[in-house]
């Protein structure tokens, strides 16, 4: 489903500040997997989501999606397949539209087709979310058990946080995604909340057999949720495990590796503080 060859990422390249985001960095993604990807600060996670989503255009490399190479599609048009969550709640909703109206920006984005007038078939498009439309977006708020399904037509920006994040969850998955790209989506939120997400997440990813990345703090989330877990250092995946081999691993296992596949122990204080927790 997803493919990354040899990706690099320089930022402000020639000068005091140049930073190589990403360094050759490889990965392959079979339909329906779901990844949980951990590291350092610093390592290139975000930075990594950033290319995949379109936020830049890589300075090598090349990435494909379910066999299209993507590498110089612009970010609006691979919003189309690719769903997105951020760790601020606020961001992927816009808050003084009603939940309504949000709901509807994201099932008109995903399923308008593609081509140079897409704005203009968009703009004709919102005033004719049908009836039925509407509907269903009742339907599937009630799935989230947060009682927004009788807030249809509050502003957004007077949800919570954790309603805030449910609901962009399901904005990025409203039109079932080819890629979903979660970024410590939970990690903003208090923790009953944060766990209500993240069971909302692992219950809508295997629903539809979503192929999923996640960025995670919590190493016993990262050998628990989906189906591998990748480690990230200095904008390269060193270590890559599923199977047998992860079903057995324990968090200071993954600890260990970090510390011998990169040279160093893991410095992110908020994954030492959830190995510790858990």
């Amino acid at each position: 489903m997803l493919e990354i060859r040899n990706i690099s990422k320089v930022f402000n390249p020639g000068t005091m500040n140049e930073k190589k985001a990403l360094d050759h960095c490889s990965l392959i993604m079979k339909d329906g997997d779901f990844a949980t990807i951990v590291g350092s600060n610093g390592a290139g996670k975000s930075t990594l989501f950033n290319a995949i989503a379109g936020s830049f255009i890589t300075d090598e490399g090349s990435i494909l999606l379910d066999g299209e190479d993507i590498t110089f599609v612009p970010e609006h048009r691979r919003s189309q397949y690719i769903g997105r969550l951020f760790q601020d709640p606020m961001m992927g909703t816009a808050p003084h539209m009603t939940i309504e109206e949000n709901l509807s920006v994201a099932y008109l984005r995903a399923s308008a087709s593609n081509g140079p007038d897409l704005f203009g078939r968009f703009a004709q498009a919102f005033s004719r979310v049908s009836k039925k439309e509407k509907e269903q977006f009742r339907e599937k708020l009630s799935l989230l058990n947060m009682g927004l399904e009788d807030r249809m037509d509050s502003p957004v920006g007077l949800l919570s946080g954790g309603q805030r994040q449910a609901l962009t969850l399901l904005m990025a998955t409203l039109v079932t995604p080819k890629l979903l790209l979660l970024d410590e989506h939970t990690a903003a939120l208090d923790p009953a909340t944060a766990d209500k997400v993240l069971e909302l997440t692992g219950q809508i990813v295997a629903e539809r057999s979503i192929t999923c990345l996640m960025v995670t703090h919590n190493m016993n989330q990262a050998l628990t949720m989906g189906n591998r877990t990748l480690m990230m250092d200095a904008g390269r995946i060193v270590l890559d495990v599923q199977g047998q081999e992860r079903s057995e691993m324990s968090v200071q296992d993954l600890l260990n590796q970090f510390a011998e596949r990169a040279g160093e122990d893991l410095d992110n204080d908020r994954i030492l503080l959830s190995a510790v927790k858990d």
